[in-house]
């Protein structure tokens, strides 16, 4: 009986099983159906996962990192500090990392207002000597002595033995002969940052041409395992014996028995070299690397400037620098019956990549008698800066600091140095200027504010008041010429429009015969406009420039505000 329930039950058991199969057999056929039918009309893309995104984000980022990480891994791994290597870390974009690399190179420029980067080439320069000289189944940058090379340059001595054999120690090694495994020794008088009479030993005793560096002078001893051979003074003399060599605890197998050891090869003096050698050099130029380091700007010292373009050659744009500072945000020493004010001043002018191209420094002063100071504190003082640019585009940083108050202003701004083509109608900047005259024969071209044969000053802050005059100042380029006349033909048009109801207020037209010198290659248009008829406000100055040879026209403008 218990075997017939046994039966029972597992026949039970089987019959249900198959039943289930059955039915899960019959579902994925339905289901394969239905897949089937829909597929042959629309397929539905699964949406990515937030996991799957992010893997293809960091799978992205690491495409984009590769020669980035060659440069970080490779090119300066023995250069770079530890806080640049962080902060380059830290980038997002290639810009970001471009910006980086050229400065980390310029930081160690040894002349950073030329074009050639000293350091740089020499660093690349180490690199291949060492590919060359020291590889060894691995790249040369890649051994000791590869490492020291490229950081420290070569050595001032070499003591060679790419053989090994027989080798007399030092008195300072214990002496006695023995034999070595191949091994140099390098020297240099000085390294900054670590200190003199800097001794680097390297030793091959795999025999394989893989150096590395030892702080253990022994370590080249090939037969420093083999009883009663290659042994020192000491224990030649029975003064100390072999087996004391393995009990020393200042990391060496030195035969010197207990005589004191010199102070280069003291313990802790070996480790202190050996950690100095494996840290970055020491950057030498600090000034640079406080101005890369530092992202502080101040502005404790107003200061507005401005910059103007004047084509010299088709080559050449004379950049105009205007910097303005107002007399009331000045500091003053009084001494005796007189009030002074300096500020000194510092400018560079770089490439969109940091690449210096020129640079300027100067001293600006103003003295007042002490009773007229407070009077003086609506004026303001000017300062201007000439350089000769190629066409393109370039940053302008600025320092100015008031040696008195000791506030400070750091003004970077962009220049955007203008192409002019021979074929095409041009035009410098517009200038408005507080101050326009002509200037004796022996100043042309000489002096601050002297633009060919005058002398404009502009307006930095292009604000007026009603009695004053506004001095205009532009000059155009390449005109046609008349074949007969050899002189230019055209008509420049002035309109002063309110910016308020955009209403023409004053209109003028010249004829460019009826300007001085006027040349296809250059019409310098100088022109006075008395204010006095103006309500305060904002108004546009707009010009329009017709060459009626070639049939071209250009309209620059200026803005301007006037005061009550």
């Amino acid at each position: 009986m218990k075997s017939l329930a046994v039966f029972r039950t597992r026949f039970l058991v089987g019959l249900t099983a198959a039943s289930l199969a059955a039915s899960g057999v019959a579902s994925a056929q339905e289901k394969k159906s239905s897949s089937s039918s829909g597929s042959s009309t629309e397929t539905v893309a699964k949406p990515l996962s937030q996991k799957q995104i992010k893997k293809k984000e960091k799978a992205l980022e690491k495409e984009l990192m590769g020669p980035w990480k060659k440069w970080l891994n490779e090119d300066v791994v023995y250069i770079i500090t530890d806080e640049e290597k962080q902060a380059f870390k830290r980038l997002k974009t290639d810009e970001e990392r471009q910006q980086f690399v050229e400065q980390f190179w310029l930081r160690r420029d040894p002349t950073p207002d030329t074009e050639e980067n000293e350091y740089k080439e020499e660093h690349y320069r180490r690199i291949a000597y060492a590919n060359d000289h020291y590889a060894s189944g691995i790249p040369g940058w890649k051994t000791d002595r590869g490492m020291i090379y490229i950081k420290y340059g070569a050595p001032d001595e070499v003591e060679s033995h790419p053989s090994g054999g027989s080798y007399e120690r030092p008195i300072e090694e214990g002496g006695g002969e023995t034999s070595t495994f191949p091994f140099e020794k390098w020297r240099y008088r000085y390294i900054e940052g670590i200190g003199n009479n800097i001794e680097i030993e390297f030793v091959d005793p795999t025999m394989s041409g893989e150096y590395h560096i030892t702080t253990d002078p022994e370590e080249k001893d090939a037969l420093l395992y083999v009883p009663g051979a290659g042994l020192t003074w000491a224990e030649q003399m029975g003064l100390a014996d072999k087996t004391q060599r393995f009990t020393r605890t200042d990391g060496t197998h030195l035969g010197t028995g207990n005589d004191p050891l010199p102070e280069s090869m003291n313990e802790f003096t070996r480790l202190e070299t050996l950690a100095k050698l494996q840290r970055a050099p020491a950057i030498k130029f600090k000034d640079l690397e406080a101005a890369v380091n530092s992202t502080i700007r101040y502005n404790t010292l107003p200061m507005q400037v401005r910059a103007d373009y004047i084509r010299i050659t088709d080559a050449t744009v004379l950049t105009s620098l205007t910097l303005q500072f107002r007399n009331s945000d000045l500091q003053y020493q009084t001494k005796d019956t007189a009030a002074k004010a300096t500020v000194n001043i510092y400018g560079r002018v770089t490439s969109l990549t940091r690449r210096p191209v020129n640079w300027f420094e100067d001293t600006v002063s103003v003295t007042f008698p002490a009773e007229m100071l407070q009077k003086s504190m609506n004026g303001s003082q000017v300062y201007s800066k000439t350089i000769p640019l190629a066409p393109g585009t370039y940053r302008l940083n600025v320092v100015a600091k008031d040696v008195v108050g000791n506030t400070m202003n750091t003004y970077e701004m962009a220049l955007n140095v203008p192409h002019y083509d021979e074929e095409q109608l041009g035009a410098s900047s517009v200038i408005l200027a507080d101050q326009l005259e002509r200037v004796p024969t022996n100043s042309i071209g000489t002096g601050q504010f002297v633009i060919r044969s005058s002398k404009v000053r502009p307006r930095v802050d292009e604000t007026f008041k009603q009695g004053e005059t506004m001095g205009i100042y532009t000059e155009l380029y390449n005109f046609g010429m008349d074949e007969k006349t050899k002189k230019p033909q055209g008509t420049v048009e002035f309109d002063v429009v309110n910016a308020a109801n955009n209403q023409t207020v004053l209109s003028q037209t010249e004829d460019l015969t009826a300007i001085p010198n006027a040349s296809p290659f250059l019409v310098t248009v100088e022109k006075k406009l008395q204010l006095k008829s103006l309500p305060p406000g904002k108004y546009m100055l707009k010009l329009k420039v017709v060459d009626k040879l070639r049939n071209q026209t250009l309209t620059p403008s200026a803005a301007f505000t006037v005061t009550s």
